[in-house]
């Protein structure tokens, strides 16, 4: 592994012989991987399955088999809609301008769902014709960035075998993850699901990925990045309504040989109590009820709930990220036997300039190391991370075999980290 001088440092342990982690409970309760030799029990359902289609019956195949399994990152894609909004057309809407957010946030510009219908233009040199490709929704993005992960890793939808939506604005109560495996074309119907961890869900997709690879024989896994905040954002409130976009990213994460596993460790908690600071929670409707009461049941039927805006408490969070998140990097790349000094990038949630800059000085971590496109698109909640890695990876900044120490953190409140090599 080199480190920041670009040398093989003979203190860091050689990533090839890296063990790899189990996934169990710290007495803190926080899920975590323990250290154990380089080895996984694969899981008992799918060995059974295998050996049931070759003839063996199931009860002789209740004994799970130990192999070597690894994860690797392996395609990424990023999608974004088309209407962008400035600082300056904030400052219409709003008592703010772009020096002021840009000062205090570092964003300048971000992307946001606009819900109409989008045109494209088949050109022909007989008849040009307009055809409706579909609603600007975030279910096509999430299927756009996923498509162009899949094309980067040369996997074909029938060869995925989970889906993993990580959003907190699906469109479906029941969640979105299905629609998008079904709009990929997947016709083997593998499983899909949500993830519901806001700004650090992405993340959380990650490591569920690697347990189902690890630990379940999965091959193919896509996780999805994808948030819409702009829904339930306020747009009379300049504290919030400066700070978010829409966006989708997607990686695709592949089994390999143990040796080549490139998951080295990887830190997750929640505390509950943070969520006064940074919520968006249901609420009841003022308006009284269509159908009203019968008067044999007192408040029935129950009026119909909906979401309140986003309610943050800024300082608050500021303070929370600045001191949570190295904390959370530092143990996982603990647990990776690595230092700050043997990553190549720093990939945090993209929420806000200043906080990226005091997490990278706590690490020590010079700024030309710091993957950043905050300016551009604002906090995207789920989506940031691998929106990010996708503009770095596509730009040749991130290359193959890097090192990255990534973080994700906000509602909840939920935070974590993953230390992953590229490729």
């Amino acid at each position: 592994m080199a480190n920041a001088s670009g040398f093989i440092s003979s203190s860091v342990p050689s990533l090839r012989r890296r063990n790899l982690h189990s996934f169990g409970f710290s007495r803190s309760g926080v899920c975590s991987f323990e250290r154990i030799t380089k080895r996984v029990f694969r899981c008992s359902a799918v060995e059974g399955a295998e050996k049931y289609a070759s003839g063996v019956s199931p009860s002789e195949s209740r004994v799970p088999r130990i192999v070597n399994k690894g994860c690797k990152l392996v395609g990424c894609g990023s999608a974004v809609p088309n209407l962008l909004i400035s600082n300056d057309d904030l400052s219409k809407i709003v008592e703010t301008s772009d020096e002021w957010i840009s000062v205090r946030t570092g964003i300048r510009n971000r992307r946001v769902l606009s819900g109409r219908f989008f045109l494209t233009m088949h050109a022909s040199a007989i008849n040009p014709s307009f055809r409706i490709l579909g609603k600007d929704r975030l279910t096509g993005l999430a299927v756009e960035a996923a498509q162009k992960a899949l094309q980067m890793s040369q996997v074909d939808p029938d060869d995925v075998d989970l889906v993993l939506l990580c959003t907190s604005t699906p469109e479906d109560l029941f969640g979105s993850a299905p629609q998008i495996q079904r709009a990929l074309g997947c016709k083997r119907n593998p499983l899909a699901y949500d993830i519901t961890a806001a700004c650090s869900g992405f993340v959380l997709g990650l490591v569920s990925a690697a347990c189902h690879i690890r630990g379940g024989g999965f091959q193919n896994v896509l996780v999805i990045g994808a948030d819409a905040l702009s829904r339930y954002v306020d747009w009379t409130d300049r504290g919030t309504c400066i700070l978010f976009g829409d966006a989708a990213g997607a990686v695709l994460v592949q089994a390999c040989d143990g040796e080549e596993d490139g998951l080295f460790g990887f830190d997750l908690h929640s505390d509950g109590d943070g969520q006064r600071h940074l919520n968006a929670s249901i609420k009841d409707d003022e308006t009284e009820h269509a159908l009203g009461s019968n008067g044999s049941v007192v408040n029935f039927p129950p009026r119909h709930s909906s979401y309140s805006c986003i309610q943050m408490n800024g300082k608050e969070v500021f303070r929370f990220a600045a001191r949570s998140v190295p904390q959370s990097i530092e143990s996982a790349l603990e647990k990776a036997g690595l230092t700050p000094a043997n990553i190549d990038w720093l990939l945090l949630h993209q929420a806000n300039q200043r906080i990226i800059d005091a997490v990278a000085t706590r690490l020590e971590v010079p700024t030309e190391r710091v993957i950043s496109n905050l300016a551009n698109y604002g906090n995207t909640s789920a989506a940031s991370i691998p929106l990010a890695l996708d503009e770095a990876v596509r730009s040749g900044k991130v290359q193959s075999g890097h090192t990255i120490a990534t973080a994700g953190f906000g509602a909840g409140l939920t935070w974590g980290s993953a230390i992953v090599r590229w490729g």
